[in-house]
């Protein structure tokens, strides 16, 4: 996918946007998601990450504050005419063909500016998709809506019935009815947050979600940790998947080491580690355990080194995980 002339029209005020959409077996579903997006002058796709398993692909962008919103109603949209939630199966929790569309402040803007470019989008979504939105992290308009875990919770299967009765579940702006077939969104703002795997040798899941329990901060583990146990049945291993949404106080080799520890002290052994997504230059430790066990890393995995690549109109390389 060429990126044209980007380095002419992306300029220094940048936002990302990080959509998570239920499809990661389809790759031409995925490439048309990209392609969507990049309809939009100055968006430009800096990643895509497929996962078979958790059928869940994550599309990592940047535009304009001024046409951001745009670029991502736009995916949205498509992905709502590919992507069916009645007949969707696979490891990760979600709501709808897109779980979550999360901005992130790169550079020229703050944080309020993004929380207002989610309820642009959130209000766009709702009206011009009929999809109902949540508000989360920075955006959440409910205090229990800040956590994405507690707006997701039981999933789109349990959504379908509490929606329209349960007072509670109503979204924030949209239908009291989940779209048929593309689901609901949780629409927030946040800062840059790590997606950070550990892989291990067993096929029990059990324990996965027993060490994710013990390092997630929610239940006493690390701060600012989130991870939930998953099989990944097309390598016979289990996951323990974090996001990192404070890498500066609690980054992957921490994160790293308690999954670690956790697994010696079950007798476990550790397969590999990937990165979902992207991942800031000073995140890094490359002398680290963790990073030798990298299986799906590369230079192009670096954050800024997909930016400079999009500023300068060059073609990315896009990584799959299998």
């Amino acid at each position: 996918m060429k990126l044209g002339n980007r380095q002419s029209t992306i300029g220094n005020a940048l936002v990302e946007c990080v959509p998570n959409f239920s499809e990661g077996r389809n790759t031409e579903t995925v490439a048309a998601l990209a392609r969507a997006i990049e309809t939009v002058e100055t968006a430009c796709v800096l990643d895509r990450h497929i996962d078979p398993d958790h059928n869940r692909s994550v599309i990592t962008f940047v535009a304009t504050p001024e046409r951001i919103v745009d670029a991502a109603v736009a995916v949205v949209t498509r992905a709502a005419e590919l992507i069916d939630m009645r007949a969707h199966k696979g490891e990760h929790p979600r709501l709808g063909a897109t779980d979550v569309l999360p901005f992130v402040p790169i550079s020229g803007v703050t944080m309020e500016d993004c929380v207002r470019l989610a309820y642009e989008a959130g209000a766009r979504i709702a009206n011009e998709l009929s999809i109902p939105v949540f508000f989360y992290e920075r955006a959440a308009l409910k205090p229990d809506r800040v956590n994405l875990e507690d707006v997701r919770r039981g999933a789109l299967e349990l959504l379908r019935e509490q929606i329209a009765v349960e007072p509670a579940r109503a979204p924030d702006v949209g239908p009291l009815v989940v779209h048929e077939t593309a689901g609901a969104i949780a629409v927030g703002a946040r800062p840059f947050l790590i997606a950070f795997n550990v892989n291990l040798k067993t096929s029990d899941v059990a324990v996965a979600r027993q060490i994710a329990r013990t390092v997630r901060a929610r239940h006493g583990g690390l701060p600012f940790v989130k991870a939930l146990g998953f099989t990944l049945s097309t390598r016979g291993l289990v996951q323990v998947s974090m996001n990192l949404v404070n890498y500066e106080t609690t980054g992957m080799t921490a994160a790293y080491n308690a999954v670690r520890d956790e697994a010696v002290r079950l007798g476990l052994e550790i397969d590999g580690t990937e990165i979902v997504g992207l991942v800031p230059e000073n995140a890094l430790d490359r002398s680290a355990e963790y990073f030798a066990k990298l299986g799906n890393f590369s230079e192009d995995k670096i954050f800024e080194h997909r930016l400079l690549a999009c500023k300068s109109g060059g073609e990315p390389t896009f990584l799959t995980s299998s």
